[in-house]
């Protein structure tokens, strides 16, 4: 009885132990690096304002970054790609700085709320700008324009609309 004690409480601390390594790995890829460039366009990712974008592939280690969450939905919603995409990440707006937004604010992009059409604009024109919450989302759509969407409302052919 002792030794399936010892061993439940040993996968308990070791399943804990995984977590912890996976979420900071998860975390480090999100970091844009100074000179990293944007997998769409080539730009230089940090050198513009405006919410960024990154996601992770399925069975690999490619992690690409955008200089703009139009780029990331633009390369994201093609067919060819949407069914290698495992997650995808954006700046939430509402807690950083629409000129140099912090890698410490990114949000899952299918729970985020998206601001489309307004006047901030980003590096590729027209921002599709993220925030974790509905409130926050409507409260930039006030002062800014443009419409809320949820993450499924998000198409190429809203993107190519303009």
């Amino acid at each position: 009885m002792r030794a399936f004690i010892f061993i439940f409480i040993c996968s308990l601390f070791m399943s804990g132990c995984g977590a912890a390594e996976s979420d900071t790995h998860s975390h480090a890829s999100l970091v844009i690096d100074a000179h990293e460039r944007c997998h769409m366009c080539g730009m230089m990712v940090k050198q513009y304002p405006g919410p960024k974008g990154s996601l992770h592939l399925k069975g690999g280690e490619l992690q690409p970054k955008f200089c703009s969450t139009r780029d990331m939905f633009m390369f994201a919603l093609q067919p060819e790609n949407r069914r290698q995409v495992e997650t995808l990440w954006v700046h939430d707006m509402a807690a950083t700085d629409w000129q140099y937004p912090d890698d410490e604010h990114f949000i899952d992009a299918t729970k985020a709320w998206y601001v489309y059409g307004s006047n901030r604009k980003a590096v590729m024109g027209v921002a599709v700008a993220p925030f974790s919450t509905l409130t926050a989302a409507e409260e930039f759509a006030r002062q800014y324009g443009g419409a809320v969407f949820k993450y499924d409302e998000i198409t190429l052919e809203l993107l190519s609309a303009d």
